[in-house]
């Protein structure tokens, strides 16, 4: 036997069967014939048990095998008349006897063993769901930045500017909490799993669908462009339900300290129009778009208490947001009073 004979490893056909193989014995309908087949395969090659014990540390490192050493897994595997070294390399990698004379079974040829490797990763997922406690992530932006996440679930979410996200995940639930800003939220649908969403004055429910989160200091405002949402009160009043709105695609809802508005139409680029850089005032009252704005300026703005209730409409890009202030105090003649360092105050111009 020469060097390049000792230093072979296994194929890629004999790990695909030990994958099967761990798959099948982790199997209820494991049986005597199984056990004797595998005791079998182990033994005709060398090559075999190092796919084994290669395929057995992967998932094992995965934590497949944490709460049960592999050895325990086949106690009968050895073949009837037959008995196991007592010696073994580990104590979770099996020491079978020698015997020949079984063929692999038909399950553990082509499709199967790609079959059975899945298994083993569905099994390894859903222990992981069932064992591990509740994780919690925190995605933030600054001012000016935006980010897009994606979640364990296979969600993506979007965040606007100076926002910020609490995710935590557990085997029964999705929860997340918009502490500030805005969100858009692409859900990956899992039935067993309802994701929601806490903002404001606003509980969202949903199981797999799109829509848009926006908190302000005075509401919180959803607006769906995919599926359905569940939105309803965060408060009520001792005993009573709180109210919930169901909207569909184009419908929108805003949720205050007086409870929930009435649904109305909107639209995608509507409700995503800051993906695009873009801020779309539609009859807006001038204290609703100052909130909006000032996610991106550095030094706020405010409206004087006579002229927060005037409406804008227009398209304002958000490039330069110092530059939008601007535009938006011009095209409600309005002046700008920067004498505090810390507030620009939009007032009625002095004629």
């Amino acid at each position: 036997m020469n060097l390049q004979e000792v230093q072979k490893g296994p194929t890629e056909d004999q790990l695909d069967q030990a994958c099967a193989w761990i798959a099948r014995l982790r199997s209820d309908s494991l049986s005597d014939a199984d056990r004797r087949t595998f005791a079998s395969w182990m033994s005709d090659d060398s090559a075999n048990r190092q796919a084994f014990d290669q395929m057995a540390d992967l998932w094992g490192d995965l934590g497949a095998f944490s709460h049960m050493p592999l050895n325990e897994l086949y106690p009968e595997s050895v073949p009837t008349g037959q008995s196991a070294p007592a010696n073994t390399q580990s104590s979770r990698k099996p020491d079978p006897a020698s015997t020949s004379g079984w063929s692999l079974p038909q399950w553990l040829l082509g499709g199967g063993a790609v079959a059975a490797c899945l298994t083993v990763a569905l099994w390894v997922g859903n222990q992981w769901l069932q064992q591990a406690p509740a994780s919690q992530q925190v995605y933030a932006t600054a001012v000016g930045e935006t980010r897009t996440v994606s979640l364990a679930d296979g969600s993506q979410v979007q965040l606007n500017t100076n926002s910020e996200l609490v995710v935590t995940f557990s085997r029964d639930e999705r929860r997340t909490q918009l502490l500030r800003g805005e969100a858009y939220f692409d859900v990956a649908r899992q039935t067993a799993r309802p994701f929601t969403v806490a903002a404001g004055d606003a509980n969202i429910r949903v199981l797999g669908t799109q829509f848009n989160v926006e908190r302000n200091r005075s509401n919180t405002r959803v607006s769906v462009t995919g599926g359905l949402v569940a939105v309803s009160e965060a408060r009520t009043g001792s005993g009573l339900q709180p109210e919930t709105v169901k909207l569909k695609r184009n419908q929108k809802v805003s949720v205050s300290g007086n409870g929930l508005s009435n649904v109305s139409r909107t639209s995608a680029d509507e409700a995503l129009d800051w993906t695009r850089g873009q801020l779309v005032f539609d009859r807006t009252p001038l204290n609703e778009a100052l909130e909006e704005l000032n996610r991106y300026l550095n030094v706020p703005a405010a409206a004087a208490p006579n002229v927060g209730d005037r409406t804008l409409s227009g398209t304002f890009e958000l490039a330069d947001p110092e530059s939008t202030l601007s535009a938006i105090a011009t095209a409600l003649d309005l002046d700008q009073d920067q004498s505090d360092p810390n507030l620009t105050l939009l007032s009625p111009k002095h004629k």
